[in-house]
């Protein structure tokens, strides 16, 4: 009912830092900005080895629209992607470990600004991952897509990267009535548009997924002038490897060679943004067993993946884990629209489920050193 946007998530880490601390961890505050970590190590004998759990913590500037008794008390901002749901669960695990007498280190992660902030990496800059290291990261997203009672653990990328594309496209305005005295961007930027869609279906291999969608067009005061500029704005999405090493220089080459033939000139900006999010294979094949024992191997889907992105990558470039899939759509309980929507709903009866599929990794994980 309280959701706080990104790196104003003061009173979510406040109340995170205050069970913590009742659970007996040691907690840091103000970390990334407004993130929280729990610690807890052994009351006997030094660690062997130490994991991180992590939960974002951050909502989204959506009106919501459900009518349930739980609904935002906040004007224009809501939980439409299931992070409070993220925060319970991991408060219940840390709840639960600090029952647990176990012979490694346990560490809480309570992220600000998954939503395009990358609250992680500010996590990781301000010494998330240090005092004490870590052996491995664990993490889950509830998923509106997957049937309450099923969850999804592949091997390998289930995110992919986010790279961020600005193009200005540079003519030569004038009357609109008089197109023969200009260089007219928005018909160069059409063309372009066109153009930048054989990125994917002719210059990537089409055995390795990718996408690459123009989602901003941006020129123009009035109906009678040809404005100078034209702006497109859109987003590459992959699972790393050549096509990820390649695309800014695709993409710049074809944009070059295209505006040219107009005339006209362009400047295109390049940002990558959040890498693929790839998972362990042997974190994954641990977590996927533990599944398996918890449903039955018929509700446990190992080649489930989305080109939706997610800042759990950052941690994952530096720590061998697995971010996992729990899905949490039931119809009958409100709960079938997808993530961003708002009459975005969890079936609540996933977070039991997630919380004894994290917990049950944690301890064998920190038990087994073999795992």
């Amino acid at each position: 009912m309280h959701p706080e946007l990104g790196y104003q998530e003061v009173r979510t880490a406040g109340r995170v830092a205050e069970r913590l601390r009742a659970a007996g961890y040691s907690v840091r505050t103000g970390v990334g900005r407004t993130g929280v970590i729990g610690v807890r190590q052994p009351e006997h004998g030094a660690p062997t080895r130490g994991l991180l759990i992590r939960a974002d913590m951050d909502a989204l500037p959506i009106t919501e629209s459900n009518d349930v008794e739980y609904r935002s008390a906040v004007d224009g901002v809501m939980h439409a992607c299931g992070h409070d749901g993220h925060v319970a669960i991991a408060l219940a695990i840390a709840e639960r470990l600090a029952r647990t007498e176990l012979p490694g280190t346990v560490k809480m992660v309570f992220q600000p600004a998954e939503e395009g902030g990358a609250g992680a990496a500010a996590m990781i800059a301000d010494g998330a991952l240090q005092e004490p290291t870590v052996d491995g990261a664990i993490g889950i997203h509830l998923w509106s897509d997957l049937p309450t009672g099923t969850v999804a653990i592949a091997p390998g990328p289930v995110f992919a990267s986010v790279d961020n594309v600005e193009i200005v496209v540079r003519g030569r305005g004038g009357h609109a009535a008089s197109p023969h005295q200009t260089v007219d961007p928005i018909v160069v930027a059409a063309h372009l548009i066109t153009s930048l869609q054989t990125v994917v279906s002719r210059r990537c291999d089409p055995g390795y997924p990718a996408v690459f969608s123009i989602t901003q067009i941006r020129a123009g005061t009035t109906h009678n002038v040809i404005p100078d500029e034209a702006t497109l704005v859109g987003t590459v999405r992959t699972y790393g490897g050549k096509f990820y090493e390649q695309a800014p220089r695709l993409i710049e080459e074809l944009t070059h060679g295209t505006v040219r033939a107009f005339g006209a000139e362009a400047e295109v900006r390049y940002d990558r943004a959040y890498p693929p999010t790839v998972n362990d294979h042997a974190m994954a094949d641990l977590m996927a067993d533990i599944a398996s024992d918890l449903l039955g191997e018929q509700h446990v889907i190992c080649d489930y993946r989305t080109m939706a992105a997610e800042d759990m990558a950052f941690f994952l470039e530096q720590v061998p884990g697995c971010y996992a899939f729990v899905g949490c759509r039931n119809a009958e309980r409100g709960a079938n629209h997808p993530h961003h929507s708002p009459r975005f709903n969890v079936d609540e009866h996933a977070l039991p489920l997630a919380v004894e599929l994290l917990s049950q990794t944690a301890v064998r994980f920190l038990q087994r050193p073999e795992v």
